[in-house]
């Protein structure tokens, strides 16, 4: 029962009492009004024993009770300084957080500097909130440096993920008083709609392409000649005998090949093209599946989505665009 108590104590603390409402941007100082300690349950029992003593020293009259206690008085004050000093004055700052896709742990970048002569020990950090994970990462930082840290948050929806807000919290050196600490750092990560199932996903949404006379259609059969590599092309058609005989050292530019007659593809990503029945999110996981497959067989690929409509292409810049495109789609968080 009384650490039932004790537990939702703590947890009102975290959620109300200190609570930072908004994100701090830039180099966040713990300056000594953001610093609170109090005494762990060893330093409570740590006490007790201390009034114990002092009360025998008085009954009895023990000199050498009474310096015993004294000393040991004098060890919590210190200790109570040391654990305060620890977590005080530390600088604070986020770092970048790489986008995800949902389902997936959004790892975000803190940076502790400490810029005072002492080392810091035993400082732990993680994240705090509801259904948040009482997961903690110890660290160390030495005297004039900084030290990094990545604390992972799985996600479990599109859109822009805020950092949850961070406790920091120490017991060093003897783990008689706990000092801690808040901060709401000003990081977010982004995160694509989750990837269709490779099993139930339908294949590339391939159509053909007339040829520019009007007779047939343009594909890969045929080889028609060499011309100067564009962005888009497929590497499978890099003409590499020509581009052995380059000089690199004059022309460093690539060679493809260029074929006339068969049948070719043209693959567009179209939100339009999809089932009118199908739910908004299975749309974009389909979406989101597609581009992730035409990029693994190069294939260069359109993409049209509401107001986002971009060109066929093929490369790493494409892909971000309208993996954004998506986890961003009507207003995503």
């Amino acid at each position: 029962m009384l650490t039932s108590l004790r537990q939702r104590f703590r947890n009102w603390l975290d959620q109300s009492l200190f609570q930072l409402r908004d994100a701090e941007a830039g180099e966040v100082l713990l300056t000594q009004r953001r610093v609170f300690i109090v005494p762990s349950r060893p330093g409570l029992a740590f006490a007790v024993v201390l009034v114990l003593l002092f009360l025998c020293s008085v009954n009895y009259n023990l000199s050498l009770g009474f310096g015993l206690t004294f000393l040991l008085a004098a060890c919590a004050v210190i200790d109570m300084h040391l654990t305060f000093r620890n977590l005080a004055y530390l600088y604070l700052t986020a770092g970048k957080a790489a986008a995800v896709f949902a389902g997936e742990d959004a790892l975000f970048e803190l940076h502790l500097t400490n810029r005072r002569k002492h080392a810091r020990y035993a400082i732990m950090l993680g994240f705090i909130g509801r259904g948040l994970p009482a997961i903690e990462r110890a660290m160390d930082v030495s005297a004039h440096s900084t030290s990094h840290l990545t604390l992972a948050l799985t996600t479990t929806h599109r859109g822009w993920q805020p950092a949850p807000r961070i406790r920091l919290r120490t017991r060093f050196p003897l783990g008689l008083l706990r000092a801690w600490s808040y901060w709401q750092p000003d990081s977010r990560a982004l995160v694509y709609p989750q990837p269709e199932a490779s099993a139930s996903a339908p294949p590339l949404p391939l159509a053909p392409i007339e040829k520019s006379d009007g007779n047939g259609v343009a594909g890969h059969q045929d080889f028609a000649g060499v011309r100067t590599y564009q962005s888009g092309d497929s590497l499978k058609h890099l003409a590499w005998r020509q581009i052995a005989r380059l000089d690199t050292d004059l022309d460093a530019k690539l060679i493809t090949k260029q074929f006339e007659g068969g049948a070719v593809s043209d693959l567009a990503i179209d939100f339009a093209s999809l089932p009118y029945d199908m739910a908004l999110e299975d749309k974009l996981s389909r979406m989101t599946r597609w581009i992730l497959e035409a990029e693994a067989r190069q294939l260069a690929y359109a993409f049209r989505l509401g107001d986002s409509v971009y060109a066929a292409a093929l490369g790493p810049a494409h892909q971000r665009a309208c993996l954004r495109a998506l986890a961003l789609y009507q207003g995503a968080p």
